[in-house]
């Protein structure tokens, strides 16, 4: 307790950044719409648990030195970004598909993918977004769980995924709402190329950016 009570100021002073950031809109969000628009909760939340334990891979590989290492290859930034902007125009490749051929929406017990391909899905969108290592590099120059025992560390992580998880999981609820499908159903077409058009820009900004 006298570990963790030394420890505490710091890891609510990266907790609260983490808070801010995950509830912000961005591309796991617009990932988010469409799974949970379509596909229901329990996709939308297997999504966000993707999403959750991506951060949590990347937050320990910056704690064990990798984070700061790719931060510091310029090649390998530029490729981590070079894949994140593909994977993102992947995704918009597929909203505008629907977009153009929206299928039938079916009902929220009629899944048709893996749980697994969902929990993939965000996954990946989080571990080839170089915006999220640098972000967790930022965390660890807090120095919020520096020199820690393991006891600590372990708290930190499990804690830092449940922020994760709380906020994207309270988007997946919300997006997932009766009213928000039966608006979805009626306005798809347009729902789905903005998504388009979002994952595009997107992309765009993660290929030009230099973090």
């Amino acid at each position: 307790m006298t570990d963790l009570a030394l420890y505490l100021p710091g890891i609510l002073a990266a907790y609260a950044i983490l808070l801010v950031a995950a509830s912000s809109p961005g591309p796991s969000v617009a990932m988010l719409i469409g799974i949970a628009t379509e596909h229901g909760r329990r996709p939308a939340l297997m999504a966000t648990l993707g999403v959750a334990v991506g951060s949590t891979t990347i937050n320990i590989l910056t704690m064990l030195g990798v984070g700061l290492i790719l931060s510091q290859a310029a090649w390998a930034m530029s490729a981590l970004r070079v894949i994140g902007a593909t994977y993102l125009l992947y995704l918009a490749w597929g909203a505008f598909q629907k977009a153009l051929n929206p299928p039938a929406l079916r009902p929220l017990n009629a899944e048709r993918r893996s749980p697994l391909r969902h929990f993939m899905a965000g996954y990946l969108l989080q571990i080839t977004n170089p915006k999220a290592i640098a972000f967790w590099i930022a965390i660890a120059s807090i120095g919020a769980v520096e020199g820690a025992g393991a006891g600590v560390v372990t708290l930190f992580f499990a804690g830092a995924f449940a922020i994760s998880f709380g906020c994207h999981g309270a988007w997946a609820v919300a997006l997932s709402a009766a009213p928000v499908r039966t608006a979805y159903a009626v306005g798809r077409r347009w729902i789905e190329a903005t998504l388009g058009v979002f994952f595009c820009f997107a992309a765009f900004k993660l290929a030009m950016s230099e973090t």
